[in-house]
């Protein structure tokens, strides 16, 4: 009979089987999509009021000074991209 792994013993627990399960589903979920649109972005301005903008929790910016994007069918839904992103991924047309 084959030795039970530490994996193996950690799957026996249900709670860690659900989460560990669940987990790889997330991750699995991600799959590679190419733009077909143009985005629409502005430079954040150091102090403007962000309460309407979606920012992450891990972006800072303040410090960053990255962009504000806008969705072209609803000027209400924006959110911060993060310089170093937009400077990988983007290019003014």
């Amino acid at each position: 009979m084959k030795q039970k792994t530490y994996l193996d013993k950690l799957m026996e627990n249900k709670e860690f089987k659900e989460k560990f399960v669940k987990e790889e589903l997330l991750i699995m979920e991600f799959k590679k999509y190419r733009r077909t649109n143009i985005a629409e972005m502005r430079p954040y301005v150091l102090g403007e009021d962000l309460t309407k903008i979606s920012v992450a929790d891990v972006d800072n910016p303040e410090k960053d000074m990255g962009m504000i994007a806008r969705n072209p069918k609803n000027y209400n839904d924006q959110w911060y991209v993060a310089r170093q992103y937009f400077e990988d991924n983007f290019e003014e047309v």
